[in-house]
């Protein structure tokens, strides 16, 4: 049995998600099927151009996810970065840019689909 993970709560600098009944906090996050972990900008340097890089999304990658959801920020300033997009293409992996609380609704409603989807999600700007 596949376990999810949900975003249960989302606003400026915060973000819930919920994981087999226990719920996480952030303010930048990462999040798969069963598990989820706070997203640190500084171990690879993103900024918000040129935005998301391979390197944020590889270990979501990992989890082997069949899509994948990356947010825009709540002013969509967030970018992706074409080596990212091109990543996800040479893999196969079905992605969506949205900005984050759209991205968050999408997310959930894949995950609760049963679809295998990752995300990677900026709660401001």
């Amino acid at each position: 049995m596949t376990t999810s993970s949900l975003i249960t709560h989302i606003s400026w600098g915060h973000m819930e998600v919920t994981t087999d009944g226990e719920t996480f906090k952030f303010k930048d996050c990462k999040v798969w099927p069963g598990g989820a972990k706070g997203w640190d900008w500084n171990l690879t340097g993103t900024h918000h151009q040129p935005g998301i890089q391979p390197a944020d999304v590889e270990e979501i990658l990992e989890q082997g996810v069949e899509v994948m959801v990356l947010s825009r920020g709540m002013q969509l300033m967030l970018h992706t970065g074409p080596e990212t997009e091109q990543l996800l293409r040479s893999r196969g992996i079905e992605y969506h840019i949205e900005e984050t609380k759209q991205a968050a609704h999408l997310f959930n409603h894949l995950m609760r689909q049963g679809k295998k989807v990752g995300g990677i999600f900026h709660s401001t700007c």
